[in-house]
């Protein structure tokens, strides 16, 4: 299972496995996000690489517009993920 929501002031929360199926969720939902925010990780017990490249493409976009995902509360596993994939470099990691 898979959520993602607005809880406020810029922060998003997700929770659950963010498998591939669930990568079409985020999707529709960080289409409409549309200014910096930070993305609350901790209750992210999974990321697949759908999840991954959704996560991708929404800071490539914000980014064009001058702003940015940042990205809070990564457990090892999924902070070892965006490492190896190389993304830690393209989102600040809180």
């Amino acid at each position: 299972m898979f959520d993602v929501e607005l809880t406020g002031e810029g922060r998003i929360r997700m929770v659950g496995r963010l498998d591939a199926a669930a990568a079409v969720q985020l999707e529709q939902f960080l289409l409409e996000i549309d200014s910096s925010a930070v993305v609350d990780c901790e209750a992210l017990d999974y990321i697949s690489s759908g999840g991954l490249g959704e996560l991708f493409a929404a800071q490539k976009r914000l980014k064009s517009q001058g702003e940015a995902l940042t990205l809070r509360n990564l457990n090892p596993h999924i902070r070892e993920v965006f490492a190896i994939a190389g993304f830690d470099a393209f989102f600040e990691i809180e």
